[in-house]
């Protein structure tokens, strides 16, 4: 249930695998809503599940003997797992029994508003008075193409086509490492782990971008309980229908301009009192365990021997993608021609793109044609990507100090054994009397010289 780019070392975590890296204290009052309770329930294994069920109802401690009779000798390792999930997001805890025994006891907090999940009351969870008719409402196919709109103007920004997006999306994807600049004047280019991030479903991406987001919150000011509590909220809303405002407070209401910027919801003013969450919102909570693989996706490259690339879309995005390694040579309404060229590999390779993941990218997307035959992409051009990616290796760089003009030959060779021992010395020509010397071992070797011309 991880997303993991196998070609690649961005990794994103699951609900779980996040909700374990924050403090105690952070889960322990994420659980005083009903909401949240119910998102962690829905992403514990089966097994963990079952034995939460259990002793929902049950005011005492659990011996944890009895707990570890619920399941057969065979399933033994799978209900190790399931406790540890539990123990883990504090959703129980030992507490001892008499006669030296331990039991586990269900977190209070969890107990009460799991109870209020499941059986109803409370307060709504969603929006806290009525609306009238929106004159302006929307339908379903109105917020999808809203979402996919926001979200790829995103994606446009990481390839450099577009610049439409906000400072608070730029910040996310500086910190995230999607992208980088070198100083503040010079506009962000893509990094390795953002073209990695390209490669991801929609919904991996939006998870991965909103983890990013909230480890951003606290030089925003804002708190973390309190956003991961309205966005818990927001994925059980109703598809479609829209929720007000009334009741939110300053912190929430800045959060939801900020959701509305990502298409996570739509409001069609900031000043409006009603919004109307977005499937990016409400599939958000499950993490990525609903998720689909790039793999089920309908391919549209072709690639052939001589380099050239055919791309079966109309896609702006996907275009930018394959121009990012490509020369664009014809442009149709529905398909473009492109060329794999050692000018156009090298300049995404000084991006940081590496051959593996653009053979990963043209593999991923592959037309159903090519998946008919194997290998999917031709063996020369696969080949080529990767020499071009090697000519970059053949010089290495090391910074350095040249020393030169030695009086005489045994001084040249007094100073560069020296070097040697000490393992610094990058190059040494003695019929020229002339070495390089690395620049970490310059001051040393020089206070050596020093005590030699002195003695």
């Amino acid at each position: 249930m991880s997303a993991t780019i196998e070609s690649g070392k961005l990794e994103c975590k699951d609900l779980y695998g996040y909700l374990r890296t924050l403090p105690a204290n952070v889960l322990d009052k994420l659980y005083n809503h009903p909401a949240t309770c119910l998102a962690v329930f829905r992403e514990l294994p089966e097994l963990a599940k079952h034995c939460v069920m259990r002793i929902l109802f049950v005011e005492q401690p659990v011996p944890q003997a009895v707990v570890a009779h619920w399941v057969a000798n065979k399933h033994h390792e799978e209900q190790k797992q399931a406790m540890a999930a539990v123990t883990d997001l504090r959703v129980w805890h030992e507490q001892p029994l008499p006669g030296g025994m331990m039991g586990f006891i269900l977190n209070q907090t969890f107990r009460m508003n799991m109870k209020t999940a499941l059986l109803g009351g409370g307060q709504p969870w969603t929006g806290g008075g009525s609306l009238p008719p929106d004159k302006h409402a929307k339908d379903i196919a109105f917020l999808d193409n809203y979402a996919q709109d926001r979200w790829e103007c995103v994606l446009h920004f990481m390839v450099g086509s577009s610049d439409c997006v906000s400072r608070d999306i730029k910040w996310v994807l500086l910190h995230a490492g999607l992208m980088k600049a070198e100083s503040e004047d010079q506009a962000p280019v893509i990094t390795p782990n953002g073209f990695q991030f390209l490669l991801m479903d929609t919904s991996s991406q939006v998870w991965f971008f909103m983890l990013q987001y909230l480890n951003t919150l606290a030089t925003r000011g804002m708190d973390l309980v309190e956003s991961l509590s309205f966005l818990f909220q927001l994925s059980f809303s109703i598809f479609g229908k829209d929720y007000t405002t009334e009741g939110m407070s300053e912190a929430q209401l800045r959060l939801l301009q900020h959701l509305r910027e990502f298409g996570l919801v739509y409001q069609r003013k900031r000043k409006s009192q009603r919004y109307y969450p977005t499937k990016l919102a409400i599939n958000l909570a499950a993490g990525l365990s609903q998720v689909s693989d790039n793999a089920i996706r309908q391919g549209f490259i072709v690639v052939e021997t001589n380099y050239r690339v055919y791309a079966y879309t109309d896609s702006q995005l996907q275009i930018a993608l394959l121009a990012l390694f490509t020369e664009m040579i014809y442009r149709f309404p529905n398909m473009v021609v492109g060329q794999i060229t050692r000018d156009s590999v090298r300049s995404a390779l000084s991006c940081g793109i590496s051959a593996d993941q653009i053979i990963h990218f043209l593999k991923s997307h592959a037309h159903e044609k090519m998946l008919e035959k194997m290998p999917v992409i031709p063996p020369t051009v696969t080949d080529q990507i990767r020499l071009w990616e090697l000519e970059r290796d053949r010089f290495k760089f090391t910074d350095g100090v040249l020393y030169n003009q030695f009086l005489s030959q045994s001084d040249f060779e007094l100073l560069r054994d020296y070097a040697r021992d000490l393992g610094v010395l990058v190059w040494d020509k003695p019929s020229k009397r002339v070495m390089v010397v690395a620049r970490n071992g310059h001051d040393e070797v020089k206070r050596f010289w020093k005590r030699q011309k002195h003695s």
